[in-house]
């Protein structure tokens, strides 16, 4: 069982593992593979408030935004226009 975080921003148990990983303080998601996430993680910091999402959608619907390193393209249009990012 995997726990993932809804598009309320609760978490659940799912039988399939998120798609994208995200920082619960920094309010930050994803991809799994992000080298700024792993270079944290390896350095012993982050894994206690790492959050897993199952898509893009859902961790845009709980108030997360897209990683600067790993999702530039989507990080450049959150900022732009942070309050109607993912609204369409």
């Amino acid at each position: 069982m995997f726990r993932l975080i809804g598009p309320d921003g609760r978490t659940y148990d799912s039988a399939t593992p998120g798609i994208l990983g995200g920082h619960r303080r920094l309010k930050g998601y994803g991809r799994l593979d992000c080298p700024s996430a792993l270079r944290w993680l390896a350095r012993g910091h982050y894994a206690r408030h790492r959050v897993f999402f199952a898509d893009e959608s859902a961790a845009i619907a709980a108030g997360y935004r897209p990683c600067a390193r790993c999702l530039p393209q989507r990080y450049a249009e959150w900022k732009r226009d942070p309050a109607g990012f993912g609204a369409s």
